[in-house]
């Protein structure tokens, strides 16, 4: 996708699997970089295929949901790296603070603005060209329908962060013309997202008219922030100490190669063994004691969430290819280097008989529970739930499962989560620990139509695509 404003072309590199974008914005001889992800290869090939120097890169703020890669895309291209001067970094940069401005090539100048509540050092960047305002790079100051979540620097900075944010959103909407152009870092399913909308581009007026941060009065836009927040991925707590540490660019080179043998040790030791196949095929047959995070879904957002941290992880995968999109993505979350990968068939990986777990759909449940009493585990998250869930489910976010087994029920456990991803990662954990468990792979909304009785609320559930 790419949006041209004049001479300009505002190039956004997206980072779908975390909900996030990057900015690659040049004139056609120089360019700055927002935002950066830690695999800066791809920000290299962008700007080589334009015949572009990248001479600026600016960090909206220190990143709470992925490693940047603002430091290294430095390193290596010689740009000046701009992050806010009040950040505690441990690295040389250019200390920016409110209203600087910054001249990038001889038609861009991007004015730094202080936006804080998505952390209270937040920066926003306005770009004009020729002097006239065409844009801003909001970060997660003022999002598409939304605003960057509050309250990822604990419970104690909410409060104050919440009407920070509301705040620096009409800040933006006061300082820059209705055409400008909004370029946010996170919103596309990002947890980083307070809510969730499915635009792709804004304006500054279109979020005038839209956005509830600048329609509503700032109480019921707290009140209504704080209602839809919901858990954040447990990884989060390690990106903010090793951004102001100043990340270097990753190894994406391939990791050792295990046989069976070594699968099976590595499994009897504790470690991780992950299968990247698709919920469909490792139900059918995988290394016992291995967990399913396929490839196809949220990957590195399930297990970063899940994965106690430091634990050595070996990857399964059908092709090299699956195992370097595993590492790519494992390294924006500070997951450096596999201990191990096998690629092929679970036949190839395992020492004894394969493992299968039964799949079903939410008619089958229904069917069972005329003639037997089976446990049913829900997986969604805490919003997902009280907005509606079967009657007599046990509700145990995906998240807190590990800690939680001793509370599911011995004997025959169906587990479901909205759509299937997050059962099979639930199915794996159990029966990686030894339960009798049901995959439901369905999508929760046939619930009700397959006759299973349901409880709602008029609470509207947190979004998920998995």
């Amino acid at each position: 996708m790419e949006r041209t404003i004049a001479v300009l072309e505002i190039v956004p590199i997206d980072t779908p699997t975390l909900g996030d974008r990057s900015y690659l914005v040049h004139d056609g001889t120089v360019a700055f970089v927002v935002d950066p992800q830690r695999d800066i290869d791809r920000v290299l090939d962008l700007a080589a295929a334009a015949g572009v120097a990248i001479t600026h890169v600016f960090e909206t703020h220190i990143h709470n949901d992925y490693i940047t890669g603002g430091l290294a895309l430095a390193a290596r291209t010689g740009a000046a790296y701009h992050v806010n001067a009040d950040d505690p970094v441990t690295f040389d940069r250019v200390a920016v603070r409110d209203d600087d401005v910054v001249t990038v090539g001889g038609s861009m100048t991007v004015q730094v603005i202080a936006t804080p509540g998505h952390t209270f050092t937040h920066l926003s960047y306005a770009l004009r060209e020729h002097d006239e305002p065409v844009a801003v790079f909001s970060g997660g100051a003022l999002l598409y329908g939304s605003v960057g979540r509050p309250d990822l620097l604990g419970p104690t900075h909410t409060h104050d962060l919440v009407h920070h944010q509301y705040a620096s959103a009409h800040r933006l909407a006061a300082a820059l013309p209705d055409t400008a152009a909004l370029y946010p870092t996170h919103g596309f399913g990002s947890f980083c997202s307070a809510t969730q909308s499915d635009a792709t581009a804004s304006t500054i007026g279109g979020e005038k008219r839209t956005n509830p941060v600048l329609t509503n009065e700032e109480q019921a836009f707290v009140e209504e922030v704080l209602a839809g927040l919901d858990a954040w991925p447990a990884y989060y707590t390690h990106m903010g100490p090793a951004n102001t540490a100043g990340p270097a660019a990753p190894d994406l080179s391939t990791p050792r190669h295990a046989d069976a043998e070594e699968i099976r040790r590595r499994l009897a030791a504790g470690e991780w063994v992950v299968d990247l196949r698709n919920r469909v095929a490792f139900a059918a047959g995988h290394v016992a004691g291995t967990l399913n995070f396929g490839i196809d879904g949220s990957f590195a957002t399930y297990l970063g969430w899940l994965i106690p941290w430091g634990t050595p992880l070996t990857l399964l995968a059908e092709t090299p290819e699956h195992v370097a999109e595993a590492q790519r993505e494992l390294v924006r979350i500070g997951i450096d280097r596999p201990a191990a990968h096998a690629t092929g068939t679970p036949t190839g990986w395992s020492t004894g008989p394969l493992a299968t777990i039964p799949r079903a759909t939410f008619a089958d449940l229904a069917q069972v529970r005329h003639h037997r009493p089976v446990t049913v585990l829900d997986t969604r998250r805490n919003l997902e739930a009280a907005a509606a869930r079967i009657d007599g489910a046990i509700h145990i976010p995906l998240h807190e499962l590990r800690d939680r087994l001793a509370e599911v029920p011995y004997g025959e456990v169906w587990v479901h989560c909205a759509a299937g991803y997050r059962a099979s990662i639930a199915a794996s954990i159990l029966a990686a620990a030894g339960r009798h468990v049901v995959a439901v792979d369905d999508a929760f909304d046939q619930a009700a139509a397959a006759g299973l009785p349901i409880t709602t609320s008029t609470h509207e559930p947190a979004l998920s695509n998995y």
